[in-house]
């Protein structure tokens, strides 16, 4: 019989290891690459399967490379800033929460919340008290900055559409982008009126427009004020039609909108049982304590059962931690 010989597969297969590596390493590159024409022929306001269209004079190759020119700056100058930062900073995240906080006192409203939770929470011993009271002295403002921003970017979202909408009818009508800009300061609803009031302001004081649009872009940090961003920057650089490239834009906010409410309802119980589910053990563990209170008295009232507090909390908190992640999705 014939004998196999095991190690001749050593070199296809490290042939094949050393392909998927190199491919891995360079697919970033060409997603890149072609992300960039995609974006180059929207803004030229053709298909991205459209090839190069011939014109007297080279005016769309000169075009394209102003455009190539301006998305490069942009991506540039984005990657900067992510990479200069984490995450966005204790005061960037109060004002984009649309409240006019000072650090001294949300700190001090931190102070006092802690200092609230160790008296009430001192009959538990004074260790479990000085935890809760730590815990809740930082989550608790930090969970309502969170979900006061969320609900403010995504009322300012869930407008924004519309807002396009007005820009697209105003530009053909033959008015100028800024007066459009001032319009939608002045009839539009909160937040929007407010972060374009600021855009109008800026203007006043002698900003180029480009750059009022890209300060909004920072100030309000959504994907939908980005892609406006780039398509004002374009149109400033590069010329062209700039109603066709806001006409995309709205179509293509929209889609994403309906997207994200379909994603949403999908996920409706999916996130209802992971609420459950999590907060069971609380619920549960508050109504013994109670209705009983000796039944837990020896959790909280010797070392082991310290111990098993803690460990019993590491391991809900990873469970609440998995449970996000299953469910969030990224638009």
């Amino acid at each position: 019989m014939l004998q196999f010989d095991i190690s001749l597969l050593f070199v296809p297969l490290a042939a094949l290891a050393v392909v998927a590596l190199i491919l891995t390493l360079v697919m970033p590159t060409i997603e890149a690459r072609a992300l960039g024409k995609r974006r180059m022929a929207l803004a030229l306001g053709g298909r991205p399967e459209d090839g190069p269209v011939a014109s007297s004079g080279g005016q769309v190759s000169t075009r394209r490379k102003a455009i190539e020119k301006t998305l490069r700056e942009i991506e540039e100058r984005q990657s900067v800033r992510q990479n200069s930062r984490g995450g966005p900073a204790l005061e960037q995240r109060l004002r984009e929460a649309g409240l006019n906080w000072k650090l001294s006192s949300y700190w001090l409203l931190s102070a006092g919340i802690a200092v609230a939770a160790l008296v009430v929470l001192s009959a538990f011993g004074l260790i479990i008290a000085s935890i809760a009271a730590l815990v809740a002295g930082l989550a608790i403002p930090h969970l309502f900055v969170k979900f006061k921003r969320h609900r403010r970017l995504t009322a300012f979202a869930a407008g924004f559409p519309d807002v396009i909408d007005v820009i697209v009818r105003g530009v053909r009508a033959g008015r100028p982008l800024a007066d459009c800009l001032t319009l939608i300061a002045a009839d539009s609803e909160d937040p929007i009126r407010g972060e374009f009031r600021q855009v109008v302001e800026d203007q006043s004081v002698g900003l180029p427009l480009q750059e009022a649009v890209d300060r909004l872009a920072q100030r309000v940090p959504l994907q939908e004020v980005g892609f406006l961003a780039i398509v004002v920057a374009i149109q400033s650089r590069a010329g062209g039609s700039l109603t066709e490239a806001l006409g995309n834009l709205s179509t293509v906010l929209r889609g994403r909108r309906q997207l994200h409410a379909k994603v949403k309802a999908m996920s409706a119980e999916a996130k209802t049982s992971a609420g459950i589910i999590g907060s069971l053990p609380v619920i549960v563990a508050g109504l013994v304590q109670l209705t009983s209170p000796e039944y837990l008295a020896v959790l909280y009232q010797t070392n082991l059962g310290l111990i098993v507090i803690g460990v019993c909390l590491l391991w809900m908190s990873i469970g609440v931690f998995v449970m996000r992640q299953m469910i969030n999705f990224d638009m």
